[in-house]
């Protein structure tokens, strides 16, 4: 294969890696598999969220328990906009 066609392949390889992420979910979120064969979901924060499947379907199973303790303790926990902007007040005196 010549240095053109690999450029080629390449640039079809990357306009089609390109097409998928911009067909990521309404909620910005993506999927992908990782390197060591784990699913990572990126899109929650700054760094991608990795498991692996037993422990995502550990996770999905548990889903209910999840809602109900997030319910539960909903005055306890801070949104993402809540705490960072606490992180931003300037201490009080």
């Amino acid at each position: 294969m010549s240095e053109s066609d690999d450029l080629k392949s390449e640039l079809e390889r990357l306009r089609a890696e390109n097409a998928a992420l911009k067909k990521t979910s309404s909620k910005g979120l993506s999927l992908k598999i990782s390197e060591k064969g784990a699913l990572s979901i990126y899109g929650m924060g700054r760094f991608p969220v990795t498991l692996y499947q037993e422990q995502w379907l550990k996770l999905l199973e548990m889903s209910d328990e999840i809602r109900a303790f997030i319910a539960a303790n909903s005055d306890k926990l801070k949104t993402k906009a809540s705490a960072a902007a606490a992180s931003v007040e300037p201490p009080k005196a």
